[in-house]
């Protein structure tokens, strides 16, 4: 790509979509400690919009940073996420769901597919659509394709996610840089700033609400719950050696996901030791 190119090229930019409901997404989203804005996208859905400091400020590849953000998210509450991104050369998503391997799939920047088409038939088989129709959609944008850049792959993919319930908030658009999406997103109604929790997150009110035995909060680390407590071992023993793979590779996006993992962990281990016993 020409140096005229690149000043004309769209600026990286991602989004996380995540199947729950806001709150439940906030209270896991927090611990990644990134600026984002959490709006609802659609029925059983909830949109992440991160302002993109670790590709903007840190030269970090936003695929990178946004496949460990996504299995950190993932591990630490029962629900998938994917994301979206793209910056010049290329689009493409990352499925994460609890702890099995991350699938994706990659278009370069003029739309020319770049994955597995196997990654695709994963991808419809953990997030329940439609065997057929939707397959048939998805391996469409598989091939090769004149007419359809990278953004409309993107286009592509949300059009078969709609069956799913997914509907980005107007103004979420793929291919968008990423002030512009959290600029929107903060105009949506009930939109919240994501920030790190603090010590009144684990509040007897919070707790009480959490513990609920059929709500996702049941899982978190102020739950008192034994789903809390083996999640919090499992995320420990997970984060450890993530922590360290991404401090090899010099990786934000891993090194924020062991962080993430190890910091919900001890959060959970330390709140179930001192938390008074019946």
């Amino acid at each position: 790509m020409s140096t005229e190119d690149r000043a004309t090229a769209p600026a990286a930019g991602a989004l996380l979509l995540c199947r729950s409901d806001p709150a439940s997404v906030a209270s896991v989203a927090r611990l990644l400690r990134e600026p984002m804005v959490l709006a609802r996208a659609g029925r059983g859905w909830s949109v992440l919009v991160p302002e993109g400091r670790p590709w903007l400020d840190g030269g970090e590849p936003v695929d990178r940073v946004l496949t460990g953000w996504a299995a950190a998210l993932a591990v630490g509450a029962p629900w998938p996420v994917l994301a979206l991104w793209w910056d010049a050369d290329r689009a493409g998503y990352t499925l994460a769901a609890g702890f099995r391997r991350p699938v994706g799939y990659v278009w370069l920047a003029d739309g020319t597919p770049a994955g597995e088409d196997e990654a695709m038939h994963t991808f419809a088989t953990r997030l329940g659509l439609d065997p057929v129709l939707d397959i048939q959609e998805l391996e469409r944008l598989t091939v090769p394709d004149e007419e359809a850049d990278a953004r409309a792959r993107l286009h592509g993919l949300l059009a078969v996610l709609t069956r799913a319930g997914v509907a980005l908030p107007t103004g979420l658009t793929p291919g968008e840089p990423a002030d512009r999406l959290c600029a929107a997103a903060r105009t949506r109604p009930a939109a919240e700033a994501i920030e790190w929790p603090d010590r009144q997150l684990a509040g007897p009110a919070h707790r009480a609400a959490a513990a609920r035995p059929s709500h996702p909060g049941s899982w978190l680390p102020w739950a008192g719950t034994e789903k809390a407590r083996i999640l919090a071992l499992t995320q420990v023993a997970a984060g450890l050696p993530l922590t360290a793979w991404g401090v090899r590779r010099r990786s934000g996006g891993w090194l924020a996901a062991g962080l993430l993992l190890l910091a919900h962990g001890a959060l959970g281990l330390l709140y179930d030791l001192g938390r008074p016993r019946d």
